[in-house]
């Protein structure tokens, strides 16, 4: 059979037409390849390209954050707990929708020193502030809430001056501490609520030491607390109630007395560490620092000799007086603590004592002393070991106008 159409070719073997179609099958798959190449570097492209997109995108966002816009609305309290960093501020802003990101607050808050003298406590914040406001909002002094003040030498209860000016006690300053923004009296626990709860409640409960726990429960209901707060800053939550304000302050008192060494510096001083406490709040009530120790030992010797103590101070103590002096009535007046007619301790402290007067109470300065009297203006006293001595720097004092 003649093939002279070329369709049996190769299998007639003819090398010239093997040759032709190899290299059309080269040509084919060239083309094929430079399709496939074209195809992958469109496809990178377009992976490069998105990703640059991308990327541009991420960097026109670095810096930027969430924040609100103006002053904010509505109150809310807020806590900064000690050791917070202005970032840990932020987050708790965060959390009560004070404001939007943390991030708004931390760069309003950049270059000014204020943030860092931020102190630990209860801030009365708006919702929804912007970063600069809120910044401005914490460090005004109106958003502080919740801040008590004790010092020595305060009582629970408020004292009135002789021309009648009202000293508020330790009680009422609470009360007044659980106060804070537009809710007005409704959102406050009242004084009266705050004895109450001060007289009924149970102490152990409240967090009053185990070493006080007995010897308070014995004294009378309004008397139970006193001694038992410890000078310092105490911060109470606004809109608390009595029982979580006392609560609150007594456990952080009870960890300022054991920082102060309480109960254990009462071992080997013959006296309980309630005693002690007693002991010390007499010398806060009646001396400047620099002569605790001296009371000190005018309080060992006289308890030494069976001496009554005749401290104006308890006399005063229980009429809600802030003066030393004593009318010659109130001396007469029997009761618990009157120590002109009764020898021994006072059933419980008179008034807040500080670590120094602790200290006192448990190291008196050396001596033989017996009497003393405020001899000068600033407050210093003159120690006398016999009446006659102590006569003479009665009458000095009054000269001074010390007394």
């Amino acid at each position: 059979m003649s093939d002279d159409l070329g369709l049996f070719a190769e299998e007639s073997g003819d090398p010239q037409q093997r040759g032709r179609r190899q290299e059309r099958d080269r040509l084919r798959r060239r083309r094929r390849r430079r399709v496939v190449t074209a195809v992958a570097g469109l496809f990178a492209l377009l992976i490069v390209g998105g990703g640059a997109v991308y990327g541009v995108s991420q960097l026109l966002r670095i810096g930027s954050y969430e924040d609100y816009d103006g002053s904010g609305s509505g109150e809310v309290v807020i806590e900064v707990e000690r050791g917070d960093t202005t970032s840990a501020i932020g987050r708790t802003l965060v959390d009560k929708d004070v404001v939007a990101s943390a991030a708004a607050f931390i760069e309003a808050a950049k270059g000014n020193s204020e943030i860092a003298g931020i102190q630990p406590g209860f801030y009365l914040m708006k919702q929804r502030m912007s970063g600069e406001a809120a910044v401005r909002r914490i460090l005004a002094d109106e958003a502080r809430a919740g801040r008590v003040e004790i010092r020595g030498g305060m009582r629970l209860e408020d004292q009135t001056r002789p021309n009648g000016e009202v000293v508020p006690g330790i009680l009422s300053l609470l009360a007044e501490a659980t106060c804070a923004g537009s809710g007005g009296p409704d959102t406050c626990v009242s004084s009266e609520e705050m004895r109450t709860t001060a007289a009924q409640a149970d102490l152990a409960a409240l967090g009053v030491p185990k070493w006080a726990v007995e010897s308070a429960s014995s004294a009378e209901a309004e008397r139970r607390l006193e001694g038992l707060i410890m000078p310092g800053i105490y911060h109470v939550q606004p809109g608390s109630s009595a029982e979580e304000v006392l609560s609150s302050v007594l456990q952080a008192s009870a960890a300022k007395l054991q920082a102060a060494g309480m109960p254990a510096i009462a071992e080997g001083t013959g006296f309980s560490p309630y005693e002690v406490l007693t002991i010390a709040s007499l010398i806060q009530s009646e001396a400047i620092k620099k002569d605790f120790g001296k009371v000190s030992r005018v309080i060992r010797n006289r308890l030494d000799t069976g001496m009554p103590l005749q401290f104006d101070s308890t006399i005063n103590y229980p009429l809600d007086k802030p003066t030393l002096l004593t009318d010659p009535s109130d001396r007469e007046r029997p009761g618990p603590y009157n120590t002109y007619q009764n020898t021994g301790l006072p059933p419980t402290p008179i008034s807040s004592p500080s670590k120094a007067a602790l200290d006192a109470a448990v190291n008196p300065t050396p001596g033989e002393w017996r009497y003393f009297v405020r001899c000068y203006k600033d407050g210093t006293s003159c120690f006398s070991e016999t009446n006659e001595q102590h006569n003479a720097a009665r009458q000095k004092a009054e000269e001074r106008g010390a007394i």
